[in-house]
């Protein structure tokens, strides 16, 4: 298609264009589960696992019972906002409500009394179901927002950009505080994450930051309350089987949507190796790779920082392939660049531990990871966004809750696994516990062995069969744009038909 066809068509493809103070208080939000996220990813497993010494088996297994609540709490949210009826619209309301309760379940999951190993894992098994709890009753419904603040095909992928660009930014902010601040290197500590007594602190500031996010979000956007879609039909009071029952055949009307179920196919399969990633990450760096506290701040912070950068390319990158190309080729890149440096060091063709040729090698590694793998990060979120118009054309319902609930469900639940699996894997290859196993040479050579090849190409090689399921996407810029004109005129037969 020539330029100029594209232009008319994206015009066509829902005219409301965004100011930039909506796009920055919308994507601000994201900022808050951003800290949560890199809080969970990188030191809530190295916490409980290596400096409480509760075995992997354990962590994994109650990171992945908490999660199992999200399969309902999750679509329960998504209907919910989609249904809800109130002078804050249907998103709002639940992102007020979720601020406080998400600090202070955070801050407890982070901050145990002396327990034996089962009363630690039952209070790890609490306050990460809290904590996800809370952050579900704000996340579906913040990301069903941005599908609803525009329906151009191009802006939402801006729409996404902004979201991701703040994620990112509250990992990037995680890491500086937490290597930096809490987690720094001492005569005592040389390896800052030894550290017990600082995670308590550490949970109280991410929680201050959660809490600013959210309300800034929800604020900013407030005033976009009018123009949003409204529940259809008349409301009725349900009870909770029928509001389950309600749920599990709004899920089951998405997955008949085929791009849509070859999506939530190929995600199970990211999110289940991002899951291991984040059990493992710091386990890598801290015996793996040996990095100091100050190195650990440049690698982590590599990784976002591509993703920021990456992140400006994404809606021009659409634009010129089209958005199934971005996500496969995302998809595709994290895996290699996943996969590459294990490999090398295996094979004796990586710079050696202790060197800043290493760090130095790593974080280009990681830099260039993060600014290929946003393209499908946010392409991702604008092509459900897209789907949510295919559903509406179909169906006459307009149901961003149910379908972004679906894909934070299958996020967490797989990411859950993920840890679940990261943690047998540790304990199957009989990795050492305790605050007395500092070092590499402290560990078998084999074990440490076995570590990189789980964490590199043993779980990354899985992104082949993603790949393959996002293949079979078929919704594009073309028959987006006729979906769109389709659902205009629909609408304006519907506000110009006579009443009664």
């Amino acid at each position: 298609m020539q330029p100029e066809g594209k232009r008319r068509l994206s015009e066509r493809s829902g005219a409301n264009q965004l100011g930039l103070g909506t796009k920055f208080a919308y994507g601000f939000g994201q900022a808050g589960e951003g800290v949560k996220n890199g809080a969970f990813g990188v030191f809530l497993f190295f916490y409980y696992n290596q400096v409480l010494a509760l075995p992997g088996t354990y962590v994994g297994l109650a990171v992945g019972i908490a999660l199992m609540f999200d399969a309902v709490t999750d679509p329960l949210a998504g209907s919910l906002s989609d249904n809800w009826r109130s002078k804050l619209g249907r998103r709002h309301p639940f992102m007020y409500a979720s601020a406080l309760p998400l600090a202070i379940a955070f801050y407890f999951l982070f901050s145990p009394p002396e327990l034996g190993q089962l009363g630690l894992f039952l209070w790890l098994l609490t306050f990460a179901i809290l904590t996800r709890a809370a952050m579900t009753l704000y996340h579906v419904p913040h990301i069903a927002l941005g599908a609803e603040l525009t329906s151009n095909f191009d802006e939402r992928t801006t729409v996404v950009a902004f979201r991701q660009f703040f994620s990112t930014f509250g990992n990037l902010v995680v890491y500086l505080i937490g290597f930096g601040l809490f987690f720094y290197a001492s005569s005592e500590f040389p390896r800052g994450q030894f550290r017990a007594s600082a995670y308590s602190p550490f949970a109280m500031a991410c929680g201050v930051m959660m809490v600013v996010s959210i309300v800034v979000s929800a604020w900013g956007t407030q005033a976009q309350i009018p123009r949003l879609a409204q529940p259809t039909g008349s409301p009725e009071r349900l009870s909770t089987k029928k509001l389950l029952i309600r749920t599990a055949d709004e899920i089951s009307q998405a997955l008949k949507n085929r791009s849509f179920a070859w999506l939530f196919a190929g995600v199970l399969i990211v999110f289940m190796m991002v899951g291991v990633d984040s059990a493992l990450n710091l386990h890598m760096n801290t015996y793996f790779w040996e990095l100091s506290s100050r190195e650990n701040i440049a690698f982590f912070m590599a990784y976002p920082g591509g993703a920021l950068i990456g992140a400006l390319f994404a809606r021009k990158l659409n634009e010129i392939f089209d958005k199934k190309p971005s996500v496969v080729f995302g998809t595709g890149w994290w895996a290699m660049l996943q996969i590459l440096p294990v490999v090398l060091r295996l094979l004796g063709w990586f710079p050696e531990n202790g060197t800043d040729t290493l760090l130095w090698t790593l974080v280009i590694f990681k830099f260039a990871q993060g600014a290929g793998v946003v393209q499908a990060m946010i392409t991702f979120g604008s092509m459900v966004a897209d789907i949510v118009d295919e559903h509406e054309l179909v169906t006459g319902k307009r149901q961003e809750g149910i379908f972004f609930a679906s894909i934070s469900f299958s996020g967490k639940f797989t990411t859950g696994m993920g840890s679940v699996l990261g943690g047998i894997a540790l304990d199957l290859i009989n990795w050492p516990r305790g605050v007395e196993i500092q070092t590499a040479a402290d560990v078998p050579a084999e074990t440490l062995m076995w570590l990189g090849l789980v964490y590199g190409p043993i779980v990354a090689g899985f992104a082949v069969v993603s790949v393959w399921c996002y293949s079979k996407h078929h919704l594009n810029r073309e028959r987006h744009g006729q979906i769109v004109t389709e659902l205009e005129v629909r609408r304006r037969a519907a506000a110009t038909a006579p009443s009664g």
